[in-house]
């Protein structure tokens, strides 16, 4: 009896964490189209950590995992973000040494090749 009561605990937690998950993700949809940068920048990166967190940890169950899985994933998560902040000052640039990005890539109001 003591079991069914638990699976069902556990059934309804899941539930309620796919409720919030949905509603995040309506938030997230809903976000960028109010058109303003800040709220657009939080939905877009701040929501998305939220659920990332929320489906390592009760869906893929992280916390119930030996230490050195978690010290792995964060090992990865800092190897990512070390490669985005080698990479990004010369990707996200227009134009190098060597190179420029095409025209059509460029935008509207940059489409001259003016350089800032």
């Amino acid at each position: 009896m003591a079991d069914h009561a638990h699976e069902e605990h556990s059934e309804q937690h899941y539930i309620r964490i796919w409720a919030i998950l949905l509603a995040l993700l309506v938030v997230s949809i809903l976000g960028p189209m109010l058109e303003i940068q800040a709220v657009t920048l939080v939905t877009a990166f701040g929501i998305a950590l939220v659920k990332a967190y929320l489906v390592v940890k009760h869906f893929m169950h992280l916390n119930v995992q030996p230490q050195y899985v978690t010290y792995l994933l964060a090992t990865a998560l800092v190897f990512m973000l070390l490669l985005f902040a080698g990479t990004a000052p010369d990707v996200m640039k227009w134009e190098g040494q060597h190179w420029s990005k095409p025209a059509n890539e460029r935008p509207a109001s940059d489409a001259g090749g003016s350089h800032h």
